[in-house]
């Protein structure tokens, strides 16, 4: 599957596909400076007490080029044709990081860790996360490698601690394997087939699907109990696209509809 066969289908998704284009090749353009991998031997108590790394206090990573990649790609998007409302929301956001320590801050704030009040919080998470996302790459590609996913097993990220967007079911014998997806940082991780990652309920009993008319590898899973949900890619070989969460947006509002509750943060709460 393709994103030009998926918007066809999907055409009220083209101006998130195109916004989101547009930040790509803006980001595409700066240069990235990729994070240095940390020592895991440092890290290994904390993994194994359940820690996120980038909540560790024996992981140090230095941020300042995550900084600066935001600064960069503020300042881009504020120079280009953008729609009315979001090349205004840029502009803000680019005068707002300017000021002294700012940029730290920011992205401090969207670590949890320091109480940060951008003008627009749904813009600055997006374009926030779109340049620590692309900065922490080769920690995330090292940490995937690393780790002993038998280990984790939690419903929060491994690497930010941020909950699920998205799963994903790969077939194997004898069954399917349930991996849950960060809408952050990217990563993904393994999580047991049968659960709820948000309130760790366990059992069939309280998990249900809604299957979506016309989307054959797409559908909501939810839990009976806390009346949370995940949009569940159910394939392999289109992660890129399915695991993207713009591609599914529609999901997100026939869940509400049903009076489902969306647990994770969305980087498109624009």
């Amino acid at each position: 599957m393709t994103e030009d066969t998926w918007l066809a289908s999907h055409p009220y998704l083209r101006s998130i596909a195109e916004f989101d284009a547009q930040i790509a090749t803006a980001a595409a353009s700066l240069p990235s400076g990729g994070a240095r991998t940390p020592n895991w031997e440092d890290y290994i108590g904390d993994y194994q007490a359940r820690i996120p790394l980038l909540r560790s206090s024996h992981v140090a990573i230095d941020f300042q080029p995550a900084e600066a990649i935001l600064v960069s790609l503020v300042e881009s998007l504020a120079a280009k044709p953008l729609p009315e409302k979001l090349a205004a929301e840029c502009r803000v956001l680019d005068n707002q990081l300017r000021e002294m320590n700012a940029a730290r801050r920011a992205v401090a704030w969207l670590l949890d860790d320091e109480v940060f009040k951008p003008a627009h919080p749904g813009l600055t998470r997006y374009l926030g996360w779109t340049a620590l996302a692309r900065y922490l790459r080769p920690i995330v590609d090292a940490f995937s490698s690393w780790r002993d996913e038998e280990r984790w097993f939690c419903g929060y990220c491994p690497t930010c601690g941020s909950p699920p967007a998205m799963a994903q079911l790969v077939a194997f014998e004898p069954g399917h394997l349930r991996l849950l997806s960060c809408g952050f940082c990217g990563t993904r991780w393994r999580y047991r087939r049968i659960g709820c990652p948000f309130c760790e309920s366990a059992g069939d009993h309280r998990l249900s699907a809604v299957a979506i008319d016309g989307e054959k590898h797409l559908r909501i899973e939810f839990c009976e109990s806390c009346r949370a949900y995940l949009k569940t890619y159910n394939g392999e070989g289109s992660e890129s696209l399915f695991l993207a969460d713009w591609t599914s947006l529609h999901l997100d509002v026939i869940a509400r509809d049903r009076g489902l509750k969306r647990l994770a943060n969305s980087l498109y709460e624009l």
